[in-house]
């Protein structure tokens, strides 16, 4: 199998900037440097930044062990907010009084986090690429629909608070692929009787992928051309070799 790949069959670790989707990644590597079999191993919104795993030529092959994998986030929340994506991106749906934010201290917003550990079922946000009928969620939102969505079963390892300045908080979260952060963060707002939002997304690590090694978009694409390219790419015997 070796003989037959190029130094263009592979993995690139690329930092995603906000206001672009997987999709859209994908399509400008795709384009610049003309490469014909472009995807990625895991989407993240349009709003999240951070890894994303980008797999080129016959890597293309492994997304389904790639997107398999556990993941490592960095978030912002906002108490008192509620909104019908459960991010920033969507529109308010309720608003609490500032006395019930004010009521919500470290510790109880800590607990809440320590207290959605391990095994659950969640339930995905309407704004999601699942497809029901083959039509994603997000495009029915976007018709005012709103259909049952089957719960699934996540882990999350970790979920540790950051940093706590009224009504905002920092956190991180390790978790089971498929896992909705804004969701968890939706929830904890209804726990913690003021609502809440998701602000900011970061994806840190995914499996064996980690943002430290990955690149910003807008520094590839400037990149003069696909020569250029390679020596960031993973090779296609290097990444399996890093999976387990």
């Amino acid at each position: 199998m070796n003989a037959t790949l190029t130094p263009l069959d592979g993995v690139l670790l690329v930092d995603k900037p906000t206001e672009h989707t997987s999709h859209d990644v994908v399509a400008r590597i795709r384009r610049r440097f003309r490469i014909a079999k472009v995807g990625h191993g895991g989407t993240l919104d349009p709003s999240a930044t951070g890894l994303l795993v980008i797999l080129l030529g016959k890597a293309t092959k492994i997304s389904d062990r790639v997107m398999g994998h556990d993941k490592t986030y960095e978030g912002t929340l906002r108490l008192g907010i509620e909104t019908d994506s459960q991010d920033a991106d969507g529109r308010i749906v309720a608003e609490a009084p500032p006395e019930a934010v004010a009521a919500v201290t470290a510790d109880a917003l800590r607990a809440q986090m320590e207290a959605r550990r391990g095994d659950q079922m969640q339930t995905p946000p309407m704004v999601s690429a699942i497809k029901i009928d083959g039509v994603p969620l997000y495009k029915l939102h976007h018709q005012g629909e709103t259909v049952e969505r089957k719960p699934r079963c996540i882990h999350v390892y970790r979920f540790d608070l950051l940093g706590f300045t009224p009504p905002t908080a920092r956190f991180r979260v390790e978790c089971t692929k498929g896992t909705y952060i804004r969701t968890l963060v939706h929830d904890i707002g209804q726990s913690l009787g003021c609502g809440a939002h998701l602000t900011a997304l970061r994806r840190l690590q995914s499996g064996p992928f980690t943002l430290a090694d990955a690149t910003p978009l807008e520094e590839l694409l400037a990149l003069p051309d696909a020569a250029a390219l390679a020596p960031r790419i993973i090779s296609l015997p290097s990444a399996l070799a890093m999976l387990p």
